[in-house]
């Protein structure tokens, strides 16, 4: 059964993604869909700090759907920019320091498997679906880091469809930094 609902929720993220790549809103319905259906995915795994952020995705995501309807100038659509060197900075050092006290609860009041890793991958996936929804281009550099390190991740815990998945996200995050670039050059020439 649990299968079952992974290839569901691969398969939906898979699609969420790929509209992010070309900026359509509905990248963010169908990522609040596979975000719930991961919740019992991961809960099987005893990947609880991942099964918590799915819950957080689901509240980042409905932001996100929000900022990029509204989120412009004069409450417009939001375009692709670059995030502000002081948002890059002051986000990476806090969900670096966040790691560990969330580590440390997953190790010390559950049965987790991996606190810490999955902890890591957890703070930095969050900062980086902030990035996207605020439609900053540096969110896809984040995406392919953390992609990189949640292949191995689940393949250990032998979630394969969500670890192929995390494989593909890789090529599917440098397409939409590649889109992202041209959206941003087309912005600045119009404007």
């Amino acid at each position: 059964m649990y299968l079952a609902i992974e290839i569901a929720a691969v398969l939906i993220t898979a699609l969420s993604v790929y509209l992010s790549v070309k900026e359509n809103i509905w990248s963010w319905p169908t990522a609040i869909a596979g975000v719930l259906l991961f919740v019992a995915v991961f809960f099987h795994s005893k990947l609880y700090a991942d099964m918590s952020l799915q819950f957080i995705y689901a509240v980042i995501s409905i932001y996100g759907w929000y900022e990029w309807l509204h989120g412009g100038s004069n409450r417009t659509q939001l375009k692709v920019s670059s995030a502000p060197v002081a948002t890059l900075v002051i986000g990476s050092i806090i969900t670096a320091i966040a790691i560990l006290p969330i580590g440390y609860m997953f190790q010390r009041y559950t049965d987790a498997s991996l606190p810490f890793a999955d902890s890591s991958l957890v703070a930095f996936s969050l900062f980086a679906q902030f990035l996207m929804a605020k439609k900053y281009i540096e969110n896809w550099y984040f995406w392919i880091l953390v992609d990189v390190f949640y292949v191995p991740l689940y393949s250990y815990k032998q979630l394969y469809p969500t670890a192929a998945l995390y494989l593909a996200f890789i090529p599917l995050c440098v397409a939409g930094l590649m889109e992202w670039r041209k959206s941003m050059a087309a912005a600045t020439v119009i404007a």
